[in-house]
């Protein structure tokens, strides 16, 4: 069945793989086409606020909610105490520090970058305007926000389901296509995740964070589980997802810049724990997006992203769609994080639940449902409503498209 990307910002949805959708747009030949069905993407008007990337073109994963929790609840069960934890510890400077098995540190010394910026290369040093090391890591100052919002650039209004996230950090890019493929040759080698590692480790005393859900017990995150090690298989075949947009090669290229896609959830988390980290939470990538209590019109305030890709790489503006990581250099967040929005999707820790579970402190909503959250946008979005940081996303777990990246967080 046709993998489709199902996005809406305010009044926008775009699909690809949907024969039902009504064209709005007078450019529709220009936009890609789903590999497996060969449908052109198409727009309509008067979608829900909401977006995801699903495996088929039904778009049951969207819903029309509101948005505002109700009520403090929190999923039961004991949390697995695992072996192997991997969260490597980091320095008080944009770089990192420590092995995979590291612990935190406060020295402000600059140590051994982590596993897939190790080679030295040009393919993980080159990243953005700078030409700095791909794996810079600035650190997120923790707060409290309001994870829903409206800001069409007069302000937040409309503010509910408030969260508090204590200080992490984020890294400045997507993860590309030369840090991933460090990743497969490991993978290649037999790497594997150990049971229960990839903890938000700082928080909870080392349990992580508090895992809500449907119920009202008490668990914390669990970490890496066993099951998930059928769904990692980032072969060559796995990751050409797409034959026009897919960024992966088999061999080094020129394509090294650019954000890995094609790539799972299991793959997302697999990597971040390889390389030292944990995938943020859905709480934390907002607070990134956000710019925390600022509550932005966009990542990097009330500027329109414009058609020039200084902002954001979305609406079909960049040829070829997919842009080098940090090439929209004008876009960086308030704390130096660049295509927060736009290029590709980032996957969050998340499963995706709707309405919101309130209060959210140090929180993730980790009771399995169908889908995981996605943030950020991707390169086919049409509007600037789909840039704000509140807009959220939602996928199949396995699902694999042009569309989804990720990145990672770190140890304060």
């Amino acid at each position: 069945m046709a993998s489709a990307v199902f996005v809406s910002g305010c009044d926008t949805l775009l699909g690809i793989g949907n024969p039902d959708i009504v064209d709005g747009s007078a450019d529709a030949a220009a936009r890609p086409k789903d590999a497996a069905s060969d449908s052109t993407v198409v727009v309509s008007r008067d979608a829900p606020k909401e977006i995801g990337l699903t495996s088929d073109g039904s778009g049951s994963n969207r819903d029309t909610g509101s948005g505002t929790g109700s009520g403090s609840s929190s999923r039961s069960g004991s949390a697995s105490s695992g072996t192997g934890a991997s969260d490597g510890g980091t320095t008080s400077t944009s770089t990192f520090s420590g092995s995979t098995t590291g612990t935190s540190s406060a020295s402000s010394s600059v140590s051994m970058p982590p596993p897939s910026c190790d080679k030295g290369g040009a393919d993980t040093t080159k990243c953005g305007a700078t030409n700095q090391s791909c794996c810079t890591s600035p650190e997120v100052a923790g707060g409290t926000y309001d994870r829903t919002y409206t800001n069409t650039g007069g302000g937040a209004t409309g503010e509910a389901d408030p969260s508090s996230v204590t200080g992490f950090r984020l890294d400045q890019y997507d993860v590309t296509v030369g840090r991933f493929r460090q990743f497969v040759n490991a993978w290649s080698n037999g790497y594997m995740p150990a049971a229960g590692a990839g903890k938000h480790t700082h928080l909870n005393a080392g349990k992580g964070l508090l895992a809500v859900g449907a119920d009202a017990g008490i668990a914390y995150e669990p970490g890496w589980a066993t099951s998930d090690f059928a769904n990692i298989a980032p072969t060559d075949n796995n990751l050409a997802c797409d034959p026009q947009y897919a960024s992966w090669t088999p061999s080094a290229g020129p394509k090294e810049s650019l954000p890995i896609n094609c790539v799972n959830w299991a793959e997302s988390y697999a990597f971040c724990i390889w390389d030292g980290g944990f995938l943020p939470s859905e709480a934390e990538l907002e607070f990134a997006l956000a710019g925390g209590s600022q509550q932005l019109e966009y990542p990097w305030g009330a500027a329109t992203p414009g058609t020039t890709n200084e902002y954001a790489i979305y609406s079909g503006y960049y040829v070829g769609c997919i842009a080098p990581v940090g090439m929209a250099s004008l876009g960086a967040g308030v704390w130096g994080q660049l295509d927060l929005v736009g290029n590709v999707y980032q996957w969050a820790l998340d499963y995706y639940a709707t309405p919101y579970v309130d209060p959210c402190v140090d929180c993730a909503y980790l009771a399995p449902s169908t889908f995981r959250v996605l943030r950020g946008a991707y390169c086919f979005d049409q509007t600037g409503s789909d840039l704000n940081p509140a807009v959220r996303g939602n996928a199949y777990p396995a699902n694999r498209n042009y569309g989804g990246g990720f990145r990672c967080a770190r140890t304060p």
